[in-house]
């Protein structure tokens, strides 16, 4: 069994080349390939997900090379529930990916670049998950770098390109700090070996602990968008396409969240910096959640409500016990389904009203129901309306926070039911505006030719009769709908609006929310799962045992 641990990074990577080397001649055997390497990869992660639950860690050091001088990947309870979590939404969201390309019947999208780059950005995730040091968790995070922005920057337009540049700079200086943080530690230690650091960080002196503790903190704070260290996500994710805003906005904020849940259990037991984190998940759930009240575009209050909730799980690491750990777990899953949701709701929205501004959106409850109910459930389930999974985590964060007893657990409770009542409004607003009231005046119709959203900053003054028709041959030109529109193309071009909804865009979201609901379903084998993984991580031992084999 334990053979198969690196399978999830190698079999991506494997098919990146195979992908490289088809390109567009043969274009549906690539998206063959990718399809059939994330499905194998799901299979895979439920393969290790139950035999850690059933056996313990499983590892395998690169090489047959013993710690520190070896690459060892470790899949546990956390990093298996991770694995298929991660490995079911990339499915679902290259799915979606596919319809929205084939629906386009654009030749010109560069999927003989998106897929190689996805599959890449996979194997970064899973690599992420797998590592048990510090070196290959830092090689997953440049991995991760590296595809996030080919996908952030497809088509090369301008808001693309400087949003993608803003991500690779935040991105390199969280590099920067974390190789730097990696040199103090083997310098202090003599490894980067999880297991080993887990028993050799006790031995250094306070100061030089909290010192290392600090800065791996900051790196990952960095990665999951921890506030005040969030200021670079909401203006970089929105501007890319909608299935790679849902894949980043979900999942990658989460790879930072896993590794503080790794390095403060494992190799940092005791809660020292406990305060700080609750004082930052507090800020980071009443300040992004107001940002998210002000916005009107329906992609940026998403993005505010991400860092909100992000503060969740940053909530249970705080507060450091078994029940807490339990809860931010339950969180993460929870909400890396959600909010992918949401975000191929937003791409939906964005095909059959013409934009993604909430101020030019209405009567789409009417006009397109199956959207109104993709909406509506999710973003029920954000919100934390009992029995959705949303509420089974916030209700385990808020026990945990109560029988904690602090003066800090109860701020946060306390911020924590606020921010779940203004979640409630923010998406409340969303459904009014966009589904509930009458279509404004200028909302485009069905076949409306709209621009790429991404240029529309070069051509702002143009009049409503400026741009040009680029629909089905012998059409007028058409009308350019009033306001800014953002084209759901992959990269950036101009499409047409739809008054049916393409059919694997539309499975794939419903996929997405299916997979949240499971939660809310299954939720006795959940919890008991997530407390296990909560029992294991306090207890260290399982872990160590394994990597060192004593």
């Amino acid at each position: 069994m334990n053979a198969i641990v690196p399978l999830p990074v190698l079999l991506p990577l494997c098919a990146t080349g195979l992908s490289l080397a088809f390109g567009v001649r043969l274009a549906r055997f690539q998206r063959f390939i990718s399809v059939a390497v994330l499905t194998a990869v799901l299979v895979l992660s439920v393969t290790l997900m139950v035999a850690a639950d059933r056996q313990g860690p499983l590892s395998v050091h690169l090489g047959d090379f013993a710690p520190p001088l070896g690459i060892t990947l470790v899949a546990d309870r956390l990093s298996g529930l991770m694995l298929t979590v991660s490995s079911a939404v990339t499915l679902c969201v290259l799915v979606y990916s596919l319809g929205q390309g084939m629906t386009d019947r654009d030749k010109e999208t560069p999927l003989a670049v998106f897929h190689p780059a996805y599959l890449i950005l996979v194997a970064g995730v899973s690599c992420t998950f797998l590592a048990g040091d510090l070196v290959n968790l830092y090689v997953g995070f440049e991995i991760m770098l590296v595809a996030s922005f080919v996908l952030l920057t497809l088509g090369g337009t301008g808001p693309r390109m400087r949003a993608g540049s803003t991500y690779v700079i935040i991105s390199l200086f969280s590099s920067m700090l974390f190789l730097t943080a990696i040199a103090m530690t083997y310098a202090a230690t003599g490894t980067a070996n999880f297991a080993q650091l887990a028993t050799r960080v006790a031995d250094l002196p306070l100061g030089v602990q909290t010192l290392i503790q600090a800065m791996l903190l900051t790196v990952f704070a960095i990665k999951a968008a921890v506030f005040p260290l969030a200021a670079w996500l909401p203006d970089s994710y929105p501007t890319a396409p909608a299935p790679v805003t849902a894949v980043f906005a979900g999942l990658l904020t989460k790879v930072g969240v896993y590794c503080m849940l790794r390095t403060e259990t494992l190799i940092f037991p005791g809660n020292r910096l406990g305060d700080l984190l609750m004082a930052v998940a507090l800020a980071s759930m009443v300040i992004g959640i107001l940002g998210a009240v002000a916005q009107t575009d329906l992609k940026r209050l998403l993005s505010f409500t991400l860092i909100s909730h992000i503060g969740y799980m940053v909530f249970g690491i705080g507060l450091a016990t078994r029940e807490a750990y339990g809860g931010a777990i339950v969180y993460v899953a929870h909400h890396i389904t959600v909010q992918t949701a949401l975000f191929l709701v937003a791409g939906l929205i964005e095909r059959r009203g013409g934009t993604t501004e909430l101020t030019r959106l209405g009567g789409l409850a009417k006009a397109a129901p199956i959207l109104a109910l993709l909406f509506f459930v999710p973003a029920m389930n954000l919100a934390g309306i009992p029995p959705l999974s949303g509420f089974i985590g916030k209700l385990g964060l808020m026990r945990a926070g109560v029988a904690d007893g602090g003066a800090w657990a109860w701020v946060l409770v306390a911020g924590s039911a606020a921010t779940s009542l203004l979640t409630l409004y923010v998406v409340a607003k969303v459904w009014n505006l966009a589904f509930w009231r009458a279509a404004p005046p200028g909302q485009a119709a069905a076949g409306t030719v709209l621009e790429s959203g991404d240029d529309s900053d070069d051509d702002s003054d143009a009049g409503p009769d400026d741009i040009p028709g680029t629909g089905d041959e012998g059409t007028a030109p058409a009308r350019r709908p009033e306001g800014r529109a953002v084209a759901a193309t992959l990269h950036g071009r101009a499409v047409t609006t739809t008054s049916r909804l393409p059919p694997p865009m539309t499975a794939a979201t419903a996929a997405t929310i299916a997979i949240a609901l499971a939660f809310t379903v299954f939720a006795d084998p959940l919890t008991s799962y997530t407390d296990r993984t909560a029992a294991e991580l306090i207890q260290r031992s399982p872990y160590i045992q394994e990597v060192l084999g004593r």
